[in-house]
């Protein structure tokens, strides 16, 4: 059995890409992912697959900062880098996305479906220290 439940908050906002010969959407971003029983604040970052009218729905609503569950399966693989190298990934490729913070991207407002406001979603705990803010790429360091 490969079932991977995650909850977290994205790292940036999903880049949304089509596969050419299909057309089929694929959305990819990151979820921070707060480790529970660590005494220094950690998380871990996962990257996330999704494909077709979700990945769309992903693109469309999700935004950095917003709480989000993922349910889906663990998949690994291997590239080879520029320098030859191999590089070993693991992402989760998702069946479901759930928005536990709602909002369009592109509308006004808190761009939460709670009523929330940007800093209290900055403030929210499971953001790791250097991702809280919701306005400033600049502080992620990939």
């Amino acid at each position: 059995m490969n079932n991977v439940v995650l909850i977290g908050r994205l790292t940036r906002d999903p880049e949304l890409r089509y596969i050419p010969e299909s057309q089929n959407a694929v959305a990819t971003f990151t979820l921070a992912v707060d480790r529970p029983f660590s005494k220094e604040k950690q998380a871990d970052f996962i990257r996330i697959t999704v494909f077709g009218k979700q990945a769309e729905n992903c693109e469309r609503y999700l935004a950095k900062g917003r709480l989000t569950a993922v349910q889906g399966r663990i998949q690994t693989g291997s590239y080879k880098n520029k320098e030859g190298v191999t590089v070993y990934t693991t992402d989760v490729i998702a069946d479901r996305v759930e928005f536990l913070e709602w909002g369009d991207r592109t509308g006004s407002g808190s761009g939460s479906g709670f009523g929330f406001d940007k800093q209290q979603i900055n403030d929210a705990p499971g953001i790791p220290d250097g991702f809280q803010s919701l306005d400033d790429d600049d502080d992620i360091p990939f």
